[in-house]
């Protein structure tokens, strides 16, 4: 073979072999609100991926909220959980931003959730565990900067845009 040939040929396999490498895998978080509405939660997050390494595909969102939303929730404590939504909720509500995570930060959201989901009950307040308190707690894990003390836990959309104006690098 010549010289020419076995360069040809080994650019073609340098070429197809990259093909074969395996792609990194990641795990992609995105924080949404919803406008208020009768439909619930109103903050929620969206995981979308594949985890590097164990190759799960990940496509799933949670949120928290009242079980059932009454009157009862302006006066006290009442029954929550972790819903997640279909995905015409998803679309109608609005992207406010999107990181991505690598799988031990995926899987510090995931043991989260499961904290907020294994609750003891009564665990949603409308004051100190809605659903903007849930993004809260899942924006620190992911290494966000976010404001305790923030006014807007009654407001989805404004808690998230104050929380992007925190941490300039989502933009």
């Amino acid at each position: 073979m010549t010289r020419v040939a076995r360069l040809i040929l080994l650019s073609l396999l340098l070429f197809f072999a990259g093909f074969a490498a395996p792609t990194r895998a990641e795990v992609v978080v995105s924080f949404y609100s919803h406008d208020f509405g009768d439909r619930f939660p109103h903050a929620f997050i969206v995981l979308k991926g594949r985890v590097d390494t164990t190759g799960e595909i990940v496509d799933t969102n949670y949120g928290f909220t009242a079980t059932a939303v009454t009157p009862a929730i302006l006066f006290g404590s009442v029954k929550g959980e972790v819903q997640s939504q279909k995905a015409d909720y998803i679309g109608k509500s609005d992207l406010q931003f999107s990181m991505t995570l690598d799988d031990a930060t995926y899987a510090r959201v995931i043991a989260k959730v499961d904290e907020w989901r294994d609750r003891n009950q009564p665990s949603y307040s409308l004051n100190k565990r809605n659903c903007v308190h849930f993004v809260m707690e899942l924006a620190e894990v992911v290494g966000l900067a976010v404001n305790r003390k923030s006014k807007y836990f009654k407001k989805p959309k404004s808690f998230l845009v104050e929380v992007k104006r925190l941490n300039l690098a989502l933009d």
